[in-house]
């Protein structure tokens, strides 16, 4: 909600949102951090994922996840939990673990391990019948390349699998899966993924705010993106309204393109 209209922002989608999409990541919040968070930003956050397996160790957590609930802000476990708890043959104590807590979405992820793509999407199938599931495409390590079409056929299958959203893979430093080892985006694979899965089913880690901007002129206010920091919702969002000097010039009229610098 703004403080004061303005002219010329872009059309920005509101809770609960199908496009246009926050994913932030806490990893390790205090509650009192937490309320903070949603006393400044719950508008703007539609889940947040509890990063890794900090969600194991954090101090309570399950009054965080509530408090997040409570602001209408759905709250899943990183893909790296499912993936500690399935390397260790603890399927069921993972789905007791995600019971126990209260989370009202799972991420499944293969980014860590190896697993059988059929056997990961019987696990989306599966999670999927009574929660929002949110799968993870993409290696977390730097040396691993996986092709185009490969990208596209997981992602054709665990959104028919059931995922409401695939999460193209950057890691928190945003420098691996669909970024090159400097942080640009892959353009060229970026585009080959486009021209088969549907943008608005994508969520793309872009912790960077050269990677936010660069996906905002490309696709607009509402692309969806995650991995975003705490500290960066509300700088996130004056990037998707052009309050800021990355996108300032992309949602006005043309004759305010004539007072762009040169």
């Amino acid at each position: 909600m703004l403080n004061h209209s303005l002219p010329n922002l872009p059309d920005r989608t509101t809770k609960p949102r199908e496009t246009g999409v926050t994913m932030v990541m806490d990893k390790g919040l205090s509650l009192r951090e937490a309320e903070d968070l949603v006393s400044v930003a719950s508008e703007y956050i539609d889940y947040i994922k509890l990063g890794f397996g900090t969600s194991l160790i954090t101090p309570d957590v399950t009054k965080k996840i509530k408090l997040f609930q409570k602001a209408n802000i759905r709250v899943y476990a990183g893909g790296t939990l499912f993936e500690a708890f399935l390397i260790r043959n603890k399927y069921k104590e993972y789905q007791k673990y995600i019971d126990k807590m209260g989370f009202d979405a799972v991420e499944i992820s293969d980014g860590s391990m190896i697993m059988d793509h059929k056997k990961k999407c019987e696990y989306i199938r599966e999670l999927s019948k009574d929660r929002t599931v949110l799968s993870e495409v993409g290696s977390k390590e730097a040396g691993i390349l996986i092709a185009p079409n490969r990208w596209i056929i997981m992602m054709q299958n665990e959104l028919n699998s059931g995922s409401k959203f695939v999460i193209a893979e950057a890691r928190e430093s945003g420098n691996v899966g669909i970024y090159r080892p400097t942080g640009k985006a892959h353009i060229t694979l970026i585009n080959k993924i486009l021209s088969k899965v549907p943008n608005d089913r994508i969520i793309w880690e872009a912790p960077l705010k050269s990677q936010q901007s660069w996906f905002i002129k490309h696709f607009g206010t509402n692309v969806n993106l995650g991995n975003i920091s705490p500290s960066e919702i509300i700088p996130l969002e004056t990037l998707r309204l052009g309050l800021r000097g990355d996108t300032f010039f992309d949602f006005l009229p043309a004759k305010c393109q004539k007072l762009k610098p040169a």
